[in-house]
């Protein structure tokens, strides 16, 4: 189950819910050291492909040659930065000012063309010297009314541009004020703040540092207790890994010395499994454990996979062992062990995978461990441990603690409710 995860690098809801804190853990250090892996053959195949794709670049005819300043550096003008630079606002205004005069320049040529025009058609009869006098006293008083209308507007503007330029001084002069007022604030600001120190300083000096010397205290035991654990889970697992080669060496001693044990019925042939998500498409020959199954679905598996092996039977496998129980759900696996003391357990069938749940109660809680039986041997998920039965996983912890820094060790099953028993679908 372990090898497949790893391998799509995906897992069910269902399947996460299982699991204990210690087994989630030990699958997120699983699963980020497959991504490093994964990784770095990513990047060693890419540099390979880089190396075989790479041309030799053609010279290039083109030529780019930079402007050099007076440093003999490349010359570089970013606008805005001299003094005498405009903004983009000014230079925008006085485009569009200039636009404007153009075209108010060619409207004005077009209108006097045109009242010349009218006016040649007007009076190119008239003859008479009194009219053409009268013409001549009326363009003398048009032009009088344009120069007029001309220094009007001059002065005009240089009224404007006189209070443009008292506007700029007047926001000079409120800029001035508005930087004195700010380094008023900041020098009343800092001295504040040097008083405030001073003060504060004069305040712990005085106090006493009892909570102080109480907090260091403290985070030293915590980091005592802290190396204790960490001591005692690679105390645990190198006991672990040392008592697992010993149950290699004796199986192995009692197969070549013919042992009495009676040997395992074969494996039975795994189902066809149709898996209907492209995006995994896992490997050819690793067969993945249904995280959503039926009830019917679970039992046709106990009954076709689980019993030709005597799951759920005492070691010597003369009847059911009392910690094993049929398909049952978390929340009735913890009421059965709340009528117990701390130390009860139960081996339950999964009612969300196909594979075992292993119960334990605590003092002020419940922890529910994954037992993986997708390899015909059945192991805690993230332990080293295999085992050929549910027996021999509970006689061993029986003994020895599930985790260090838990201590969960198995002292007492819990059975079955007087009203009947669990597991009953099961055996029929």
């Amino acid at each position: 189950m372990l090898r497949q995860i790893l391998t799509d690098m995906f897992i069910s809801p269902e399947l996460l819910a299982e699991l204990s804190e210690e087994q989630k853990q030990v699958l997120f250090i699983k699963m980020r050291e497959e991504q490093v892996r994964r990784w770095k053959d990513r990047e060693a195949r890419l540099e390979k492909e880089d190396a075989t794709l790479t041309k030799p670049k053609k010279a290039s005819v083109k030529s780019v040659q930079w402007l050099a300043g007076m440093d003999s550096d490349v010359w570089v003008w970013v606008m805005g930065d001299h003094p005498a630079d405009q903004s983009y606002e000014q230079i925008c205004d006085d485009i569009l000012a200039q636009r404007a005069a153009c075209q108010a320049q060619r409207e004005a040529e077009e209108l006097r063309v045109k009242k010349e025009a009218e006016l040649v058609k007007r009076f190119s009869s008239v003859l008479m010297d009194s009219e053409l006098q009268l013409w001549k006293e009326e363009v003398e008083r048009q032009e009088v009314e344009r120069q007029e209308v001309e220094r009007q507007e001059v002065e005009r503007r240089a009224a404007a541009q006189e209070q443009s330029q008292q506007e700029v001084e007047i926001k000079k002069r409120e800029a001035e004020e508005r930087r004195r007022a700010e380094e008023e604030v900041r020098r009343v600001e800092q001295k504040r703040k040097q008083e405030i120190y001073m003060d504060l300083r004069e305040v712990r000096e005085e106090r006493d540092d009892q909570h102080w010397q109480d907090s260091l205290r403290k985070s030293k035991a915590a980091d005592l207790r802290r190396r204790s654990i960490a001591k005692q889970t690679r105390d645990d697992h190198r006991r672990q890994s040392v008592k697992a080669l010993e149950r290699g060496r004796v199986a192995a001693v009692t197969k070549a010395f013919g042992g009495d044990r009676p040997a395992l019925p074969p494996k039975p042939k795994p189902r066809n499994l149709t898996v209907t998500s492209d995006t995994l498409n896992p490997k050819q020959g690793v067969r993945r454990t249904l995280s959503t199954s039926s009830r019917e679905h679970i039992i046709r598996w106990f009954q076709e996979e689980q019993l030709p092996y005597r799951a759920g039977f005492q070691k010597d496998q003369s009847r059911i062992a009392s910690w094993f129980h049929g398909i049952i759900s978390r929340q009735e696996a913890e009421d059965l062990l709340s009528e117990g003391e701390p130390g009860h357990f139960l081996v339950r069938v999964s009612e969300r995978i196909l594979g075992y749940v292993l119960s334990y109660r605590c003092k002020e809680e419940f922890k529910h461990f994954l037992v993986d039986a997708t390899e015909g041997c059945y192991m805690l998920l993230g332990h080293q441990i295999k085992f050929t039965s549910l027996a021999e996983l509970v006689e061993f912890h029986e003994g020895e603690p599930i985790t260090m820094s838990g201590g969960e060790q198995l002292l007492q099953p819990c059975g079955q409710r007087p009203s009947g028993v669990d597991y009953a679908d099961l055996f029929t």
